[in-house]
């Protein structure tokens, strides 16, 4: 049976979401004046994470430091980040979407449907792309593409070809025409790293990368990663639609930081703040980690990090903060200004685990059971009022306020799926 897999791709979702909120209020639509979704520009965290076609006109990019994007626009309009407003738009969205097929979340502003078998249900693919992307323009006010093919790649980059508000198909036959002319950077996976690499060797488009011989590329990029890329460079692609996530492989968290820390009183802080949203986003997935490691990155960037395996799993707070703290006064020892910090857990099992009970407690098994108590605790009144709700004495007393200010990636989204009650959402 031939496959159906539709991708579905909100049309610069940051910025889309908070022009519905702003016109349902009666101001002005973002998307039609030079404007963009980012921090505070007097920070160096400050970045566009999503601009208007009015703005990319005058050289905006995505990614750009907030100053860079005001010099080239000085009339930018700058609108906060909301991922409480974002969380709501996304689920809008995917509900839509599972009124037709069953889905899979890909980020929060993507996902995929598998329409395999539904000829009767549906006998026209394209017609149904096209309801589908109306309905949600029409009932949620902000445009989405969809791309159209028989798996997930081609389904995925069909939908980046020209938008916004748009329906594009990528089946096999139209591969030559369609994926091929396009630059080997544009096919999905492959990075900048990656492609530097295939160019050097001169294979500069995806239909160069389709014919190049196998082994040439085993040796730039190793024999898995190079099977893999011309398969995908040839529109091959068996991967399923999982309505379940995987299970992750590990854990991470890491920070941009608005001053430079030079101090290891500021460093341990922030450590205790991404140890403690990393260990909360494991244990809320029943998961222990056997490692920890820790990154740094200079003024210079250069990254180096420092990992060590446990003897015993842990999910505790504690430990994992003690445990990079101690990786981070080893890495860190000549304390060069550093402008990036993160932890990463792996090593992950679900699997319980038996402890070796001392016969007479030293106060040491008894702290580890307190320390515990206070992670279900602090989790519990997170669960329940968000992540900000509660924090660390260490991190309260930071003159750096690093729970708010240095949230990482994985703690961003999180609450983005718990919202803000306090945001005002269109939906």
């Amino acid at each position: 049976m031939a496959r159906l897999i539709f991708h579905v791709d909100v049309n610069s979702a940051f910025l889309s979401w908070e022009a519905v909120r702003r016109v349902r209020r009666g101001e002005d639509d973002l998307r039609w004046i030079p404007s963009c979704i980012g921090g505070d520009p007097q920070t160096r965290r400050g970045v566009v994470l999503a601009k208007s076609i009015p703005a990319k006109a005058f050289g905006v990019k995505t990614g750009e430091p907030l100053a860079a994007a005001l010099r080239k626009c000085p009339s930018l309009v700058i609108a906060p980040p909301d991922f409480g407003l974002y969380s709501a738009c996304s689920k809008a969205f995917k509900d839509i979407c599972r009124s037709y097929a069953p889905i899979e979340e890909f980020s929060i502003d993507e996902c995929f449907l598998d329409l395999t078998g539904t000829e009767r249900l549906y006998p026209d693919p394209l017609a149904l792309a096209r309801e589908l992307k109306d309905r949600i323009r029409d009932e949620l006010g902000f445009t989405v593409n969809v791309g159209v093919a028989a798996n997930k790649l081609c389904a995925k980059m069909a939908s980046d070809f020209e938008k916004p508000d748009r329906v594009h198909t990528l089946f096999p036959d139209e591969i030559p025409r369609k994926l091929w002319p396009l630059p080997v950077q544009a096919l999905l996976f492959v990075g900048g790293a990656t492609a530097a690499r295939l160019e050097r060797a001169g294979i500069r488009t995806v239909g160069e990368l389709a014919r190049s011989d196998p082994r040439l590329l085993n040796r730039l990029l190793g024999e898995k990663q190079g099977a893999q890329t011309r398969a995908f460079a040839n529109g091959i692609d068996d991967s399923p639609v999982r309505e379940q996530p995987e299970d992750p492989k590990g854990y991470s968290n890491s920070v941009t930081l608005e001053e430079d820390v030079t101090t290891a009183e500021a460093a341990h802080t922030i450590l205790l703040a991404l140890s403690d949203s990393v260990t909360q986003h494991m244990r809320r997935d029943g998961a222990k980690a056997f490692g920890v490691a820790v990154t740094i990155r200079y003024l210079n960037f250069q990254t180096r990090s420092h990992q060590r395996r446990l003897d015993l799993p842990t999910d505790s707070t504690r430990t994992v903060y003690e445990t990079a703290k101690s990786l981070l006064d080893e890495l860190w020892r000549d304390r060069r200004p550093l402008r990036l910090m993160g932890v990463s857990l792996g090593g992950l099992t679900k699997e319980p685990v038996p402890e070796q009970l001392a016969l007479f407690d030293d106060g040491e098994q008894a702290g580890r059971r307190k320390a515990e108590a206070l992670d279900r605790a602090v989790d519990a009144v997170r669960d329940r009022f968000g992540f900000g709700a509660i924090q660390r004495g260490a991190v309260m007393s930071s003159r750096l306020d690093v729970a708010r200010k240095f949230k990482g990636t994985h703690e961003a989204e999180r609450e983005a799926e718990a919202g803000d009650p306090e945001s005002e959402l269109p939906f």
